[in-house]
């Protein structure tokens, strides 16, 4: 049965640690993504709810901060 993610023989020079490190920080890369993602459909969210109700407002604008705040820290 193949693997869904093959990887390429790496060079004799190239140690087990340095493929180790990569791997590691490609998968940082990948999660930090997949966060940013999650974060954006809910901000999307936010900015498509409509409400007259001025609580209900507020708590949609500080939940927006806090959003675009994550958003930021990620970036």
């Amino acid at each position: 049965m193949a693997s869904s993610q093959q990887y390429a023989p790496a060079p004799l020079n190239v140690s087990f640690a340095d493929q180790e490190a990569k791997r590691e920080a490609e998968h940082q890369r990948r999660e930090r993504l997949r966060q940013k993602q999650a974060l954006n459909l809910q901000r999307e969210n936010i900015l498509s709810q409509r409400t007259s109700n001025p609580a209900r407002r507020n708590a949609l604008e500080a939940a927006l901060r806090d959003i675009e705040a994550q958003i930021a820290e990620l970036n």
